[in-house]
């Protein structure tokens, strides 16, 4: 029997959700995405189908970010109180308006009716945590979890506990967001806004005192900061190139709170006349660099393309999202016996199509890459420690082409273990568009054991040895594949 995955020990089976507004809805988009139900309390009469506009918006967005298949979707449940909401969950998230009033109700009425230990999170912007326990009948395992628009695609939640949070809330609260593919990042002390929501207030005053002085347009503010340190921000964050203490001490010297680079706390007067001269100046951007319609899609677009960039470089935000697809990758179905075939399944994300409009041959070449770390998931899966001292190298592979697979389309690849000896492993994957009967392509591979210190190939030992014999025999029972070995072969 395989072992409970760390991931399943951690993530929530079901979350209770109060209120589906933008933030609402985002939480479960996220949350159904990565395989759990959700039970939706939001007396509004349009609450259902706000969701399910969202929660359309991420499954779109999902497709492009990452090729590791989703597990089967969460359940959307409607409910008609806060205590149906939060019946038999693990998490309870709130994300009604800022009104401080109306979120004490609710969360009152949540700790009155939620099990014993459910952890109850507000995804208030703005209030202290201590202020909207005060009402809360067990105010221990309540804690704030602010995230940020779209929740679905921005990785950052804030935690903040309350003067009545016990430390272990936050750990499994931290756990539960880890484990749908967010950056928990703990506030250290209780604070009006958290972090990044006073970074982006400084900003904002900065950029109206800009537009009130008459110094810029909305256009060329926007343009300044996307053009030149949101990037680099975006990429590596505000303080890592500072060159450690001595770079960092030097750098307040020169400028910071230096007039004329801040107004320090001064905000302009938001009198009529500069709130007409601000939308005025709205109204020219958006004429000027209009946006497709829905806009959601362009932004998402936008913020996928940046997080596989960063991703490429597992690093900041791209390795959440790198961990995120590996724990995926965990979840996904493998076969029930060796006597199978391995099936991996596949999406052809978009970027993967050249300029004829189908799959790039780079894209077969990913495919095989993925049916291979199937592989390797299945022997770890099934009893074997791959903590061998190796790991397999490709070091020849034969694809042929029979068809054309496009953007969206969805693939199976069928691998057989043609061969395995103490060095080498001779894969045959099959690759095939889901409900054809033909195949689109077949590739052909031969790996070798390397050594992890020396960099040479080396003896494979150990349980891995044993599992691939073994899998290799029950293989060696099905039909096999026509072409096979024309240009690979064990020798």
């Amino acid at each position: 029997m395989r072992e409970k995955s760390k991931l399943a020990e951690k993530a929530a089976r079901a979350i209770g959700l109060l209120g589906g507004g933008v933030i609402g809805g985002g939480w479960a988009a996220r949350f159904i995405l990565n395989g759990i139900d959700v039970r939706l309390y939001d007396p509004a009469p349009n609450a259902v189908e706000s969701v399910q506009k969202v929660l359309a918006n991420a499954r779109r967005a999902f497709r492009k970010l990452t090729m590791v298949p989703l597990p089967p979707e969460g359940a959307l449940t409607v409910v008609e109180s806060v205590a149906d909401a939060v019946r038999g969950v693990d998490l309870v998230q709130e994300s009604a308006p800022e009104r401080l009033e109306l979120k004490q109700q609710l969360l009152a009425a949540a700790s009155r009716a939620a099990a014993p230990g459910t952890l109850i999170c507000s995804s208030t912007s703005g209030f202290r945590p201590s202020l909207l326990q005060s009402e809360m009948e067990g105010p221990a395992c309540f804690l704030v979890a602010h995230p940020f628009q779209p929740v679905y695609m921005l990785p950052l939640v804030e935690l903040c506990a309350g003067e009545r949070t016990v430390p272990e809330a936050l750990e499994r609260a931290a756990a539960i967001y880890r484990a749908i593919g967010m950056h928990p990042l703990v506030v250290r002390k209780e604070v009006d806004g958290f972090i990044a929501n006073r970074l982006q207030d400084a900003i904002s005053r900065e950029a109206l005192w800009l537009v009130h002085d008459d110094l810029a347009t909305l256009e060329e503010i926007d343009d300044a900061v996307r053009y030149s340190w949101a990037l680099r921000r975006a990429a590596i964050g505000s303080y890592r190139m500072a060159d450690g203490g001595a770079g960092m001490r030097q750098g307040i010297e020169q400028w910071a709170f230096r007039w004329p680079w801040s107004r320090l706390t001064d905000k302009p007067e938001m009198d009529s006349a500069f709130l007409d001269k601000v939308a005025a100046q709205a109204d020219a951007l958006a004429k000027a660099d209009p946006l497709p319609v829905p806009l959601e899609h362009k932004r998402d677009d936008l913020l996928v393309a940046l997080l596989q960039g960063l991703r490429s470089e597992a690093y900041g935000p791209g390795e959440t999202l790198a961990r995120w697809e590996q724990q995926l990758r965990d979840r996904a179905p493998l076969p029930a016996q060796d006597s199978e075939p391995l099936r991996t399944l596949r999406k052809i994300p978009s970027n993967w199509i050249d300029a004829n409009g189908h799959a790039a041959e780079s894209a077969y070449l990913q495919l095989c890459s993925d049916a291979t770390g199937s592989l390797g998931r299945y022997i770890r899966e099934n009893g074997a420690d791959l903590e061998n001292g190796g790991a397999y190298y490709t070091v020849e592979t034969h694809l042929t082409h029979l068809g054309e697979l496009h953007a969206g389309d969805r693939v199976e690849v069928l691998t057989q273990v043609l061969g395995a000896d103490d060095k080498r492993l001779h894969l045959f994957h099959v690759i095939k568009r889901d409900g054809d009967d033909e195949p689109a392509a077949m590739g052909e591979q031969m790996l070798v054991h390397v050594d992890a210190k020396t960099r040479r190939s080396a003896p494979v030992k150990g349980p891995v040895r044993e599992r691939l014999l073994q899998l290799a025999r029950s293989h060696a029972q099905l039909p096999r594949p026509d072409t096979a070995g024309a240009s690979i072969q064990m020798r």
